[in-house]
């Protein structure tokens, strides 16, 4: 029996080893799979093609492959912002490089001043003399803002431009609350701080009103400057303000009116389109589609144009989307996370400046501190520290900017939010309704608070909001040591508004105007270095790679779905509704006390698929 036994775990043994054998040469081929890169082939000459399928980040983030699989995951794709600018830079002093296609069908937007920078990049491809077009069934803001920057924008015949500007509503839960019994306490510290104003009122405050508005006009005011610039006989100011008069003018045809206005230069369907492509970069011979043209792909262009891989090293740590505490994955700024990643750089001792790359409405005060602390370590180990702002850094974000020796950011950077503020909701009247009741005893003052059963106690609410007031204060002071400013003045211009960057600049919260390449320059001279002889070491967490595989073959075929402008109008009621629920979300499962700016309209939309899902939910329950 012995022998037996035996001879039996001695087969269950190699039976195990086989398996684990199995598993380590499966998961070695996957990530041998994931690793090669084979060498792209770029046509001697032709156009280079760029679909934006998706929107313009930062910082593309992680998707749940299993939310890809059930379809519950958004299926567009992000495009990273300094690939398009290095791709484009590459395009424009590159022989083979003909013209630049714009492709816009799908593409959902971004920041402004993503965009915008965006934007610079095209006109340097111009500059050098290399023709841009730009097509779309249809055009919204965002689309149009990259599209004037274009030499010729094509619009299909049924296609519209539909010019909204910034502004628009937000979601108040107080009636709701009311209704259901829920009790919100808040604690917070500025006029202007209306994160908490949902919770507290059915609408806007006078003070969060004309704050808004003034911000809403600056970026306004910046988009018309950008678009006029780039297209000064098109009459876009106008044709917004009164888009039905245009269209009559037009004889109601809604294409030829954004011809008339100068909008667009040509009306033509794809094929017409690409014919004239054609005339620029040539037939593809391989190819007996009426219209196609030699094209160069996007994918194979940057894979041929790498990152600059020489010269004296600049760092360049990435901020990008909510700040947590802990870890997080890319697309949102974990404390722990980001930290860790600068720490174990700057122990490698190989960067000799630091630029902080801010693309952020806040978050968690603790994971915005931990950040705050790494940067301050690169200061103690005497590196120049730039902060180079993206489309959004305010609130949580202005804070981690704090060590900064300069600030960079565009006119239409939203940025600073300087409050705090803590919010917390008790059911006693929820329960109440329901015929519940709770008891119990206590021991102090603040035994068993807060207390979601009766309502939170005075003295734990006054502690909150000593808490609050007492992390303002230390913003206050942190802002007024880094810009030099008296902590009165800062209390100013604090009081969580929210500044466009022209405005920022004016009272002192940015230094310059400029773009990440014009930051790390500055970081370069600061360091006595010369910023043509430097280059970039990026210091975030890349996406999953096995996620991004997954993604890119379950992703949706261009075939499918609606591009014109239409529908893209039509379908903002779900995406407005899924931010609401998502910043609710986030407010709600947030920590208790938040330096966040939900105020940023240009901030990433704070909805995840299970919010889309809701909304969707809802809106079928209303009959929308």
């Amino acid at each position: 029996m012995k022998v037996v036994r035996g001879i039996w775990k001695l087969l269950v043994g190699i039976k195990d080893a086989l398996v684990l054998l199995a598993m380590l040469l499966f998961f070695g081929l996957l990530y041998a799979l994931l690793s090669v890169r084979p060498t792209p082939q770029v046509p001697t000459a032709g156009a280079l093609t760029i679909a934006l399928d998706g929107a313009l980040v930062e910082q593309p983030g992680d998707v749940d492959p299993l939310e890809l699989v059930s379809g519950g995951a958004p299926g567009l794709r992000e495009y990273k912002l300094r690939d398009l600018v290095r791709g484009l830079r590459a395009a424009a002093t590159d022989t083979r490089v003909k013209a630049v296609v714009l492709d816009l069908d799908r593409f959902s937007g971004g920041g402004q001043a993503t965009i915008g920078e965006a934007t610079d990049a095209l006109d340097a491809v111009r500059r050098a003399g290399k023709p841009v077009l730009a097509y779309a069934t249809g055009y919204v803001d965002d689309g149009y803002q990259l599209a004037s920057h274009a030499s010729e924008i094509w619009l299909n015949p049924y296609g519209a431009v539909f010019i909204a500007g910034p502004g628009g509503q937000r979601l108040y839960y107080k009636g709701l609350l009311d209704k259901i019994g829920v009790t919100t306490h808040v604690y917070r510290v500025g006029t202007f701080k209306s994160a908490v104003e949902p919770y507290i009122r059915t609408d806007q405050s006078p003070e969060a009103r004309a704050a808004n508005q003034a911000l809403a006009d600056a970026l306004w005011a910046t988009w018309l400057d950008g678009v006029k610039q780039a297209r000064p006989k098109a009459n876009v100011a106008a044709y917004a303000a009164a888009p039905g008069a245009a269209i009559d003018a037009a004889g109601g045809r809604i294409a030829d009116a954004a011809l008339k206005a100068g909008l667009v230069d040509k009306l033509g369907d794809r094929t017409a389109f690409n014919r004239r492509v054609v005339q620029l970069a040539g037939a593809d011979e391989t190819d007996k589609t009426p219209g196609a043209y030699r094209s160069i792909k996007y994918d194979s262009w940057l894979s041929a144009n790498p990152e600059k891989s020489t010269g004296d090293q600049i760092g360049v740590l990435t901020i990008a989307g909510e700040i947590s505490d802990g870890r997080a994955p890319a697309g949102s700024a974990g404390g722990e996370t980001i930290s860790r990643l600068l720490l174990e750089e700057l122990g490698k001792k190989r960067i000799k400046a630091l630029v902080v790359r801010v693309d952020s409405p806040g978050g968690a005060v603790t994971g915005g501190e931990k950040i705050r602390q790494a940067i301050l370590e690169a200061k103690a180990q005497k590196l120049p520290v730039v902060v180079s702002m993206g489309s959004v850094a305010a609130s949580g974000g202005y804070w981690v900017s704090t060590p900064a020796d300069r600030i960079f950011a565009s006119p239409s950077t939203i940025t600073g939010s300087i409050g705090v503020f803590g919010l917390l909701p008790t059911f006693q009247g929820s329960l109440e309704k329901l015929g519940l009741s709770a008891d119990g005893v206590k021991t102090t003052p603040l035994s068993g608070q807060p207390d979601v059963y009766h309502g939170t106690s005075p003295e734990f609410d006054a502690l909150m909001q000593r808490g609050v007031e007492d992390i303002y204060r230390r913003f206050t002071a942190l802002v007024a040591a880094s810009r030099k400013l008296p902590v009165e003045k800062v209390d100013e211009i604090g009081q969580g508004r929210v500044w466009a960057g022209g405005t920022a600049r004016q009272i002192g919260l940015v230094d310059q105007f400029g773009t990440l390449d014009d930051a790390i320059g500055d970081a370069a001279r600061r360091a006595k270095l010369d910023p043509a002889k430097v280059r970039p070491r990026f210091i975030e967490r890349e996406p999953n790679a096995y996620k991004k595989l997954v993604r890119d073959l379950l992703a949706p075929s261009r075939d499918g779905g609606s591009s014109d402008a239409f529908t893209r109008m039509a379908g903002r009621p779900d995406a407005l509704l899924a931010q609401a629920i998502g910043e609710a979300r986030q407010i709600a499962a947030g920590p208790a006390i938040q330096a966040r700016c939900l105020e940023c309209g240009g901030a990433r939309v704070a909805a995840s698929p299970r919010d889309a899902g809701w909304a969707a939910l809802l809106m079928a329950k209303l009959g929308l």
